[in-house]
């Protein structure tokens, strides 16, 4: 093929509803530019898009896909994407890389649910947006009333540029008020491009008019001319609607039978005459905010914007060229890593089909394959340049589960599967918690999850069980508390002896060290010698003060006194969660001169603080997160009397984009399958976003119902 350049380039990303013929439409853009010869369908498992295993069993995409087409001597990458929301990552990168959305509808349902979701997306991305309405050719097709749901939903800026003449099916005509032509499809495609009809003429013009005005709307030297003229030039109508696109002012809606071919021609002839290309859009900045212009003359830099492993080659990149060009034996700075990395081959690609190609100019879309340490994300530059682009934004983990090997010499291979599956899907997130003893995988959602479970299962070849995840509870004090504890241990020869005698209290930042303390009325002075702050991991602090006098604990046993507490503090004494914001006071014990060590030490100040930390009002606290609930205004009262089941507290309700945003603080522990309950609750109109807060005390049932669960588990093992 051909070296496309800079102004020969278009990026396009489907966007729509899973089912919306996506899939299909890319089949036959590819088809009418020729890169392949036969079109395949997504029943008979054939197409260049949706090429995995998983997504021929489910019959849908569950990856975005890179293609591209050649139409009018220009090359147009297509970025295919998964419909379900549990798989936002592909049209959320996609976007990242992508000029212009094509949003596609099925006329025979309208706006549907994942529709709705990708023009957030897309409205977030700030990306124009153009409207394909797909099944024309169904019997059950409702081209006025899909026309009426998408104005209601995306705005009054839906803007008709063609409408069927015949819907349903015999459906084989469309009327283009923007050439002012009739197309009539034959088979496979076939058109004859006919003058308008009389009987359709003025509703066109009608038409014609109202798009001339808002594509005028847009430019205000095209407004100039409009109200001089009351109309545009072709030529004016096109630039006024490339800068509506731009603006997001205009959402253009065209028609097609993707299965049947009908419509997709012309709507490429639209993409590479009038959507913008990569230079026309906003310039992407890099994270010092400096704007990095579309520019092939300028340094080279790329951005990865999707990693995969494939069979039979290994990990593979796709990338944005962001500025300059590339070439095969280019030698380029990974940013990310200041890993040098050569970049060996270039490939074209459309699907499962790549073709190696020289190189690429700024603004194109490719792939390239043997990198050391590379993957999402990452920008290479020209080894004079040193900046980065910013990050996709990926949403937060939305679905928990815990997962383990049903085999347990698996383990390790299981960690080697779940780092790949990452690397594939930055969306998933692995941990391996040592506090809960557990891998915790967390997700955009249940779907999510098992689609990853079946690529370990079939592909990986483990076999592999979700369990119910722990929540990484907290432990803290309310109260000041005492205790002294002796450990004495004589077997023989050398002994063991320590005493330790401590308070403990609450920490809060900034709290003035203490002086004295009083007990059973009694005034117990204190004088700090030393303090040690010690950020500790999970979160909060702990504070150890040694307020030793007259040396009845030798200064170097206080590190094993130390050590003792934090291992306490890291299997807290009530469910054997971490501890946190508290402050520790040695203030005496004794020594034995022969039998005193590190180890008796650490073991008294272990137990000295087991003991204090359950006298003083220990409470266990809980994760709450944020989350906000987009959700269509009918099913308000089920989703709020659902949270307030979960003990969500709703801190308000606003109106955004057709919907109703709920935001409240709800506990982790209470979220366990909400994806799946919300879905349930709203059928699957709606979607969430979760964000951690803060710890918070858990109320007093709970807490006697974990103590109590704990202490069974405890006897068990």
């Amino acid at each position: 093929m051909k070296t496309y350049s800079t102004d020969q380039i278009k990026n396009i990303v489907l966007a729509g509803n899973s089912g919306c013929g996506k899939t299909t439409l890319a089949e036959s853009m590819l088809f009418e530019g020729k890169v392949i010869d036969r079109r395949g369908d997504v029943e008979s498992k054939n197409t260049a898009s949706d090429y995995k295993e998983i997504e021929h069993q489910n019959t849908n995409s569950v990856f975005s896909t890179l293609l591209y087409t050649e139409y009018n001597n220009k090359k147009v990458n297509i970025l295919d994407t998964p419909g379900l929301d549990d798989f936002s990552g592909g049209i959320i990168s996609s976007l990242f890389v992508a000029d212009t959305a094509v949003m596609i509808l099925n006329t025979q349902n309208g706006v549907e649910v994942g529709a709705e979701i990708h023009f957030r997306y897309i409205s977030k991305a700030n990306k124009p947006m153009i409207i394909a309405l797909n099944h024309l050719d169904h019997e059950k097709v409702n081209f006025e009333k899909t026309l009426e749901s998408a104005k209601e939903r995306f705005g009054n800026n839906v803007t008709v540029v063609q409408y069927p003449v015949n819907p349903g099916t015999g459906f084989n005509s469309i009327i283009d008020v923007l050439t002012m032509k009739m197309y009539k499809y034959g088979d496979e495609g076939k058109v004859d491009v006919l003058d308008i009809p009389a009987d359709q003429m003025e509703h066109a013009q009608k038409l014609q008019s109202e798009l001339i005005e808002k594509a005028a709307e847009n430019d205000e030297s095209l407004m100039e001319i409009f109200f001089e003229n009351d109309t545009l030039t072709e030529d004016e109508l096109r630039k006024g609607i490339t800068e509506g696109l731009i603006q997001r002012g205009i959402f253009p809606v065209f028609c097609v039978s993707a299965k049947k071919d009908m419509g997709v021609g012309r709507l490429l002839e639209f993409i590479t005459n009038v959507a913008p290309g990569p230079q026309e859009m906003p310039a992407p900045k890099t994270t010092d905010g400096k704007e990095i212009i579309c520019d092939p003359k300028g340094s080279t830099s790329i951005f990865i914007f999707k990693s995969a492993m494939e069979p039979h080659i290994g990990e593979i990149n796709y990338f944005k060229v962001m500025s300059g060009e590339i070439k095969e034996g280019m030698d380029l700075l990974n940013n990310n890593t200041n890993n040098k990395e050569r970049i060996s081959q270039v490939f074209a690609v459309a699907g499962k089909n790549r073709t190696k190609i020289p190189g690429m100019a700024a603004g194109d879309l490719g792939a390239t394959v043997k990198l050391k340490a590379t993957k999402s994300n990452h920008t290479l530059t020209d080894q004079s340049k040193s900046h980065k682009f910013d990050k996709i934004a990926f949403p937060e983990p939305k679905y928990r589960a815990a997962i383990k090997p049903i085999s347990e010499g698996d383990e390790e291979k299981l960690g080697e599967a779940l780092s790949r599956l990452q690397f594939e899907d930055p969306t998933i997130i692995v941990e391996y918690s040592k506090e809960l003893k557990q891998i915790i995988l967390s997700g955009q959602g249940e779907y999510h999850l098992n689609i990853l479970k079946w690529h370990l299962d079939n592909i990986y070849k483990i076999e592999t069980q979700f369990v119910t995840p722990k929540i990484p509870y907290r432990e803290t004090i309310t109260k000041i508390a005492q205790a002294d504890y002796r450990h004495k241990k004589q077997s023989g020869g050398a002994g063991q002896f320590g005493e330790v005698h401590m308070i403990i209290e609450p920490y809060s930042e900034g709290m003035e060290d203490p002086k004295f303390y009083k007990f059973d009325g009694k005034e117990l002075k204190i004088s700090v010698r030393d303090k040690e702050e010690i950020k500790l991991p999970w979160g909060g602090k702990l504070v150890y003060l040694n307020c030793i006098v007259g040396g009845s604990i030798d200064a170097r046993f206080l590190p094993a006194i130390l050590k003792g507490i934090m291992e306490k503090i890291e299997e807290g004494p009530l469910t054997g969660s971490y501890a946190r914001d508290i402050r520790v006071a040695v203030y005496d014990g004794k020594m034995h001169p022969v039998d005193s060590n590190e180890i008796s030490f650490k073991l008294a100040g272990r137990n000295a603080f087991s003991m204090a930390f359950k006298k003083a009002g220990p409470k266990i606290m809980e994760p709450i997160y944020d989350l906000e609930v987009f959700v269509p205004s009918d099913r308000m009262g089920d989703v709020i009397s659902d949270l307030q089941g979960r003990r969500a507290i709703v801190q308000g309700m606003t109106s955004e984009s057709g919907f109703e945003k709920i935001s409240a603080k709800v506990p982790l522990a209470e979220m366990n399958k909400y994806s799946t309950a919300l879905s349930s609750l709203t059928g699957g109109r709606a979607m969430y976003s979760m964000k951690f807060d803060e710890y918070a005390q858990v109320p007093g049932d709970l807490q006697e119902e974990l103590l109590k669960a704990y202490e069974a588990e405890d006897k068990e093992e």
